[in-house]
C-alpha cells in the first residue's frame, strides 16, 4: 500500500470521507490505533477497456476501463491505504474478446489485453465470473497465465473432495495479502487481508460443453462457510469476499445464483464486492430489500458495493479500522459507486473523467486489430436490421437469427432419427434498451453486413443446440417468454406494457409457428422462470402450418447452449438436447449470410397481441425507432412523446 496524500487531503475531496467525518469526527485525524482503508472494485468489464462501442464502431463515453482507471488514480491519490480488486466477467463480452479467442488466439507467452490492462493498473486480486468460462478452460488458463496478481475462486474444483476444503480447486480458493497499513499517527503495522472469490454454480449448465467432466461447482454460501474459518486459522485480520453473484433473496437456497446477501451473513466476512447483475449498489434498485441497508451501504450489516458494468462505475468501500493489540476490527464504513458519466436532461451524455493513457496504450494494438476484424464485410442486407420494436412485434433482427439457426439445424439433422420432424427456431433480442440505455439497440442499415453487425445481432459466443420437444413444451416455452408483459385490463388506457424486471434475452420469439399473446391473462411464469400462475394461458391460437398445435405433436427447436442447458428455466430444455453443434450462433449467422450473398429478412408477423377492444398500452424504446415505426407489421403504433432517461414512448392500440 502506497502513501499518497494526507488523510486531510482525502477528506477534502471525498464525499465518502465526509460521511465518515459525520459519523466519526476522529476519522479526520484517526487515532494512533486506527487506520482508513479504501477498497476499490471493478466488475463485469466484459473486455470494455477502450471507451468504444465496437458494434456501432464509434466512441462511447459510458463505458471503458480506461475511464474507470482515472477514478482509481484519483482515489489512490486521496487514500493512505487502498486495495484494488476485479470481480469477474472480464474475458468475454465484446468483439475484442471474440477476436482474441477466435482469431488471434492465446499462444504461450501472450498476455490477454484485459490482463495487460489490469497489470498496468496494479490490481491486488481478482475472481472469475461465469463468462470467463465461455471460451473453454484452455483459453482461460492461458489468459490467466499473464496475470501479475492473484486470481481466486473457491467454489469451482477440478476434483471435489469430501468437503470444500479438500477440493482441488481450479485456481486458488483464496489468497492472503500481506500488507503494511499506515495508521492515523503515521506509524505502520502489518495486516493480513484475505480475499476469496465465488461465481454462480449455474456455470455448469451455461457452459456445459466446456465444463462437464472437467470441473464441478459448489454452492457459494456453503463453500464460504468452509473456507472462511480456514482463512481465520491462517491469520487473516480482514476478509474481503469477491462475489460474482448478484443481490437477490436474503434467504439462502442451495445452488442459488444471486447469493450476495446470505454470503454477507457468513461469520468472518468483513466486506464484499458484488456483480453479475450489471446493476449499482448502493442504489434505489435495492430499496426495501430484506438484509439491505441502503443508508449504510451494507448487506447483512457488512459493507458492500456493486460497480455497474463495462466500467460504468467504480465500486468503493471506505473502512475505518481499529487495532486492538494484534487484532483488527471494522469500526464503521461507507459504500458508493462512482460513475464515469452522467446523462443530462436533454438526453446527452457528459463524461465525468478522462482516459488513463497508460491503460489505452496497454491495449491499443488489440483495439486496432479488433477494428479491422469487425469491419470485414461478409454480405449484404436488403432490409434494415433493427431491434427497436423487437419486444412488441415480429422483428427482422430476431428473424435473421432464427432463419440462420433453422437453416443450420435442419442441415445438421439430415440422415438422423430426427430428420423428419418440423424444425422451429427460438431467438431473443439481446440489445433492446433496458439497463443498456436508449442507444442499446441493434441497428444495421441496408447494405454491407460486416462482422461487427453480426456481433451486434448476436452478442454472445453461444453455440447452437437443438432440443426435441412436444407441443405442450412449445406452448410452455412461449408462456415463459410471455412473462415479458404486464397483465393488462381490457379497456384500460396507456397501461405500462413491459415488465422492467424481465430481461430481453429471455423473450424468445418462436419462428415456424403462429400464435397470439392474450395480455388480459396473468403471466404463468415470473422473470426468473418461477411458476406464478400454473393454470394461466396467455398463448392462444398456437398453430403449425395452419393447424392447431396439440400437446403430443413433436418438434425440433433450434436454440443456443445457454437456453438448451436450462438458462432462463424454460419448459422443454435441459434433458431434451438432441444436437450439440461445434459452431457458435454467430458463425452460423455469418455462414448463412455468406451463402445467401444478400439477405432480406422481412418480419412475417407470425406472432402478435390478441385484440383487446378499447385498450391501449405504452412502451419505451430508443428515439431512433421513430425512423422505422411505419414499417412494423402486426401492431398499430403511435408516437407518445418522450419517455424516461432518454427513451422514446410509443402507444399501441390492442
Amino acid at each position: 500500500m502506497t502513501v499518497k496524500l494526507s488523510r486531510r487531503s482525502f477528506l477534502a475531496q471525498s464525499s465518502a470521507g465526509a460521511a465518515l467525518i459525520a459519523l466519526h469526527p476522529y476519522s479526520a485525524h484517526a487515532a494512533t490505533n486506527q487506520a482508513h482503508l479504501r477498497i476499490m472494485e471493478t466488475t463485469d468489464i466484459h473486455v470494455h477497456v477502450f471507451p468504444y462501442d465496437y458494434y456501432a464502431d464509434k466512441p462511447r463515453d459510458t463505458v471503458g476501463l480506461s475511464r474507470t482507471a482515472s477514478i482509481i488514480g484519483d482515489i489512490r491519490a486521496e487514500a493512505t491505504n487502498s486495495l484494488l480488486v476485479d470481480n469477474g466477467d472480464f474475458l468475454q463480452g465484446n468483439p475484442m474478446g471474440d477476436y482474441i479467442a477466435y482469431e488471434r488466439g492465446m499462444k504461450d507467452g501472450d498476455t490477454h489485453p484485459v490482463i495487460n490492462a489490469f497489470n498496468t493498473l496494479g490490481y491486488d486480486a481478482a475472481t472469475l465470473g461465469n463468462h470467463e468460462f465461455n471460451y473453454g478452460l484452455s483459453f482461460l488458463e492461458k489468459s490467466l497465465a499473464g496475470a501479475e496478481f492473484p486470481v481466486v475462486l473457491a467454489n469451482i474444483a477440478r476434483e471435489q473432495g469430501a468437503n470444500a476444503r479438500q477440493d482441488k480447486t481450479l485456481v486458488k480458493p483464496y489468497v492472503i495479502l500481506d500488507r503494511v497499513i499506515e495508521m492515523g499517527d503515521g506509524t505502520k503495522h502489518p495486516i493480513k487481508i484475505g480475499v476469496i472469490g465465488f461465481t454462480p454454480p449455474q456455470v455448469m449448465n451455461w457452459d456445459r460443453k466446456h465444463l462437464e467432466g472437467n470441473v464441478q461447482a459448489r454452492d457459494i454460501v456453503e463453500t464460504a462457510k468452509a473456507f472462511v474459518p480456514e482463512m481465520k486459522e491462517q491469520g487473516c485480520d480482514l476478509i474481503v469476499a469477491l462475489s460474482h453473484s448478484g443481490i437477490g433473496s436474503a434467504d439462502h437456497e442451495e445452488g442459488m445464483e444471486n447469493a450476495a446477501i446470505p454470503l454477507a451473513g457468513v461469520d468472518g466476512i468483513d466486506a464484499l464486492v458484488t456483480g453479475h447483475s450489471h446493476l449499482v449498489f448502493p442504489s434505489e434498485t435495492y430499496a426495501d430489500r430484506p438484509g439491505v441497508d441502503l443508508a449504510k451501504g451494507t448487506l447483512m450489516g457488512k459493507p458492500a458495493t456493486m460497480g455497474g458494468f463495462w466500467g460504468s462505475h467504480l465500486g468503493l468501500i471506505d473502512l475505518l479500522l481499529e487495532r486492538d493489540g494484534n487484532a483488527w476490527r471494522v469500526v464503521t464504513s461507507t459504500s458508493e459507486a462512482r460513475p464515469i458519466s452522467k446523462r443530462n436532461e436533454d438526453r446527452s451524455i457528459t463524461a465525468l473523467v478522462a482516459d488513463d493513457q497508460k491503460v489505452l496504450d496497454a491495449v491499443v494494438q488489440e483495439h486496432d486489430e479488433t477494428l479491422t476484424y469487425v469491419r470485414t464485410a461478409v454480405g449484404k442486407t436488403a432490409a434494415p436490421l433493427h431491434s427497436y420494436f423487437a419486444l412488441v412485434a415480429d422483428d427482422p433482427s430476431v428473424q435473421i437469427v432464427s432463419i440462420a439457426q433453422k437453416w443450420y439445424v435442419a442441415e445438421m439433422l439430415k440422415g438422423t432419427e430426427h430428420a423428419g420432424l418440423p424444425v422451429l427456431s427460438a431467438a431473443a433480442p439481446f440489445k433492446a434498451g433496458g439497463r443498456g440505455g436508449p442507444e442499446y439497440y441493434t441497428d444495421v442499415a441496408v447494405g454491407d453486413v460486416a462482422i461487427k453487425n453480426v456481433a451486434d445481432l448476436y452478442l454472445y459466443p453461444n453455440t447452437v443446440r437443438a432440443v426435441r420437444v412436444n407441443g405442450a413444451q412449445v406452448r410452455g416455452w412461449l408462456e415463459r417468454s410471455a412473462g415479458m408483459f404486464n397483465q393488462i385490463e381490457a379497456g384500460s388506457q396507456d397501461a405500462i406494457l413491459l415488465n422492467p424486471a424481465f430481461p430481453s434475452y429471455n423473450f424468445d420469439v418462436m419462428d415456424g409457428v403462429t400464435y397470439q399473446i392474450d395480455l388480459s391473462q396473468p403471466a404463468r411464469f415470473g422473470p426468473k422462470g418461477e411458476e406464478l400462475n400454473p393454470g394461466a394461458a396467455r398463448i392462444v391460437d398456437l398453430a403449425y402450418n395452419g393447424q392447431p398445435v396439440t400437446d403430443d405433436m413433436e418438434f425440433i427447436i433450434a436454440t443456443n447452449n445457454y437456453r438448451a442447458s436450462g438458462g432462463g428455466n424454460f419448459p422443454g430444455t435441459k434433458d431434451t438436447i438432441v444436437f450439440e453443434a461445434p459452431d457458435t450462433n454467430r458463425d452460423v449467422i455469418v455462414r448463412y449470410i455468406v451463402e445467401q450473398g444478400t439477405i432480406d429478412p422481412k418480419a412475417d408477423a407470425n406472432w402478435s397481441f390478441a385484440p383487446l377492444e378499447g385498450t391501449t398500452v405504452l412502451f419505451e424504446t430508443g428515439p431512433k425507432a421513430r425512423d422505422y415505426m411505419g414499417d412494423v407489421k402486426g401492431v398499430t403504433l403511435e408516437d407518445a412523446g418522450e419517455g424516461a432517461d432518454g427513451f422514446a414512448a410509443f402507444r399501441i392500440k390492442l
